[in-house]
């Protein structure tokens, strides 16, 4: 690095500093301090005086190009390893000693000077909103956070680096120390050093301190820990790659550190020559100056999950602040201590569900997602759960509320999802299912389709997308005309019937519970046959042959014809879901397009 500025700004921030605390502040040998202090001094950057030394205005005007204008930092992303506290507050604003770990970094940036700061948000962007009174701060939202990782956070905030000397953060880091200064030297990656095998990304350097490679995983080597700085140099010749990796497909899951990366190996070069060709913008494209800013153990902090904070934090011991984590010592009796092995499952498309351990047994707790309340009953729920507890095929409730939806039951180690795909495997599905609709267990609600679709155009309010809604709207009546002639006999429906709901226990085949039973009520057990294909995305082939398995044997044409109904049915019901929930903010790919397509397909093969 840049040593003339390293030690003029470390004289600007203390003049009384000796050569050896400018040595140790610098990390430079003592011998190479005099030297350049010397060629400070005959420069006229820098005087001699009682106390020490100062700064010229000649030095001033020489560190000007290296004065830190901005910073940006990382909030968008969800934090799934800091689940279930995460399900109620962005990572970044968790508080450690009382203090969220983003207001650390800003109060610390305000301290070096740097109040041009803009925060990447996504994930409960509202929850940041009241960072611009309290600090003067900018938002940026990244829109694609659900489907992105962070080399699309920093490709929304390229505009915000351009020209600017800049520090790029993430908003979970802590800084022990503060490591924010009003003049940088160089761009640099922050890192420490594992002792060890580590599986962080390592950063090779060569004798000068220059990032010569980086890669995942090593051996007694600095690794990537903190904050980055970009020079306005840097970002002149990073940006333009950064963005053109955005525009490739197959770079969605990137961090910005693969760009990096495969900039020092050389893959970049190749990867932008064979999509873009030969532009001018591929030819630029070169391996960056950047540095490594080692640092010593215990300044920075970078939090992986909720163990690790209780070791740091000891009030997260047993006061994480968390209304899940209270609820489940409440219903357990025990402190928060003892709930250990947390971790987010996937994230269901109507819930957020969390796994932990208390001794030996393990537990999932479900948390309803945005806008469920207005799409399902939970005391109806409960009583489903009630009705068919003599049949045992639900899953262990341990707690049900059916004011919040909150829920508890036993997570079955070893277990696996129903395969859509094996044949065998849905067999068994459809028998449980046939078991269930010949039991002759009832409740009081019924689970209206039509009643349903309805519900959801009204809230979406009229501004249903699809362009050619009004025939398809149509067409669903007939549908529904022509299904209510029927005169179906309802029986109890799970309605949910996708493969994943179906949990194979270890040991026997066929011990299989059926999970999530928030949409079932009385209603024509064939709506099952149809729910099951479609969230399968099943061809007309498999549907035909799924039908087989439910029935035993080849379907009547009016009996297949009714599940191509309901097939047409489910898919335009869960098409206009998920309209609703991305109205909502939540992000499904092209599941609605995938489900309006079935309405299309499967209305063609309805006699109406």
């Amino acid at each position: 690095m840049n040593r003339k500025v390293l030690i003029l700004r470390s004289i600007l921030e203390d003049p009384g500093m000796t050569q050896r605390e400018l040595c140790r502040t610098c990390g430079t040998a003592l011998g190479t301090v005099n030297t350049e202090l010397r060629q400070l001094l005959g420069g006229g950057l820098a005087e001699k005086t009682e106390a020490g030394y100062r700064v010229t205005e000649k030095g001033k005007e020489y560190l000007k190009p290296y004065r830190v204008d901005a910073a940006v930092i990382m909030a968008a992303g969800f934090g799934s390893r800091f689940v279930p506290l995460t399900l109620e507050t962005p990572k970044g604003l968790l508080q450690v000693f009382g203090e969220p770990m983003i207001e650390r970094q800003i109060g610390q940036l305000h301290e070096a000077g740097i109040t041009d700061i803009t925060i990447i948000v996504g994930y409960m962007k509202e929850k940041f909103e009241y960072l611009i009174d309290k600090y003067g701060v900018k938002l940026r939202c990244n829109p694609e956070f659900t489907d992105k990782n962070t080399l699309a956070s920093l490709y929304h905030a390229a505009d915000v680096l351009e020209g600017k000397n800049a520090y790029i953060l993430s908003s979970d880091n802590w800084m022990r120390e503060n490591l924010y200064h009003a003049y940088e030297p160089d761009a640099w990656y922050a890192a420490a050093h594992a002792a060890g095998p580590t599986s962080e990304w390592v950063l090779e350097s060569d004798a000068k301190g220059r990032i010569t490679g980086t890669y995942p995983g090593g051996k007694d080597c600095d690794y990537m820990y903190g904050p980055v700085y970009f020079t306005r140099e840097f970002s002149e010749n990073f940006l333009p790659v950064l963005r053109m990796y955005y525009q490739m497909p197959g770079t969605e899951d990137f961090y910005w550190e693969h760009v990096l990366m495969e900039l020092f190996s050389g893959l970049a070069a190749k990867r932008l020559l064979a999509y873009f060709g030969k532009t001018p913008e591929v030819q630029a494209a070169r391996k960056p100056e950047m540095y490594v800013n080692r640092q010593p153990d215990g300044v920075i902090y970078e939090f992986e999950n909720l163990e690790e904070l209780r070791r740091f934090d000891k009030k997260y011991v047993n006061d994480s602040g968390s209304e899940a984590m209270q609820l489940v010592s409440r219903v357990f009796g025990v402190p928060e201590s003892e709930i250990r092995k947390i971790r987010c499952l996937k994230a269901g498309m109507t819930n957020n569900s969390w796994l932990f351990s208390i001794g030996e047994d393990s537990y999932i707790c479900r948390i309803p997602g945005e806008g469920t309340e207005k799409l399902i009953d939970r005391r109806q729920e409960k009583a489903v759960y009630e009705a068919v507890a003599p049949l045992a095929i639900t899953e262990e409730l341990i707690y049900f509320d059916a004011e919040t939806g909150y829920k508890i039951s036993r997570f079955y180690e070893n277990s696996r999802n129903a395969k859509a795909g094996d044949e065998a495997d849905m067999q068994t599905c459809m028998k449980i299912l046939r078991r269930m609709h010949e039991s002759g267990v009832k409740v009081e609600h019924s689970f209206d389709i039509a009643e349903r679709i309805r519900y959801y155009e009204d809230l979406i309010g009229g501004e249903v997308p699809f362009r050619d809604y009004a025939e398809v709207s149509a067409m669903k009546e007939k549908i529904l005309s022509w299904l209510l002639k029927k005169g179906r006999k309802k029986v109890l429906a799970h309605v949910d019937s996708v493969a994943d709901n179906f949990i194979f226990l270890p040991g026997a085949e066929t011990n299989v519970k059926l999970i999530d039973w928030e949409y079932a009520g009385m209603a024509d057990p064939l709506i099952d046959v149809a729910m099951c294909a479609i969230y399968s995305y099943y061809s007309e082939e498999k549907m035909r042959k799924l039908s087989e398995l439910y029935f035993g044997r080849t379907p009547t044409e009016e009996e297949q014809q009714i599940i191509f109904a309901y097939a047409a049915l489910g898919g335009l019901l869960w098409s206009l879901w998920g309209v609703y929930k991305e109205k909502l903010g939540v992000q499904f790919s092209d599941y609605t397009i995938r489900m309006y397509r079935y309405f299309k397909e499967y209305s063609a093969k309805v006699p109406v």
